[in-house]
């Protein structure tokens, strides 16, 4: 029989609970695009349409491990996100501003 998972939940241990909380916080962190775009409920038809472009070349721009910094803002931006690029340095982190949208 299934089960609600609120009443799974509860039935957890505080400390199991939290590891769980934490593990899914570092999971959502590290998602690919193609994952990206599921988690927000959209398909590659939905996305593409939104950007103006095909499904296949939607497809394409998914699997990439390279693209411009445009064409990411574009796909983030159409997903209802905002693009922010962080260099993590040995003295500390700084948020590169020439990479932002001019508005």
């Amino acid at each position: 029989m299934a089960r609600n998972f609120r009443e799974l939940e509860g039935k957890m241990r505080p400390e199991s609970l939290a590891r769980a909380k934490t593990r899914s916080r570092e999971m959502l962190a590290e998602m690919l695009l193609a994952e990206l775009r599921k988690s927000t409920g959209l398909s590659q038809v939905e996305l593409a349409a939104s950007l103006g472009i095909k499904q296949p070349t939607l497809s394409r721009i998914e699997s990439q491990g390279d693209m411009q910094i445009s064409t990411l803002r574009r796909v983030i931006e159409a997903l209802g996100g905002k693009l922010e690029i962080i260099a993590h340095l040995p003295t500390g982190d700084v948020r590169l501003s020439q990479f932002q949208e001019a508005s």
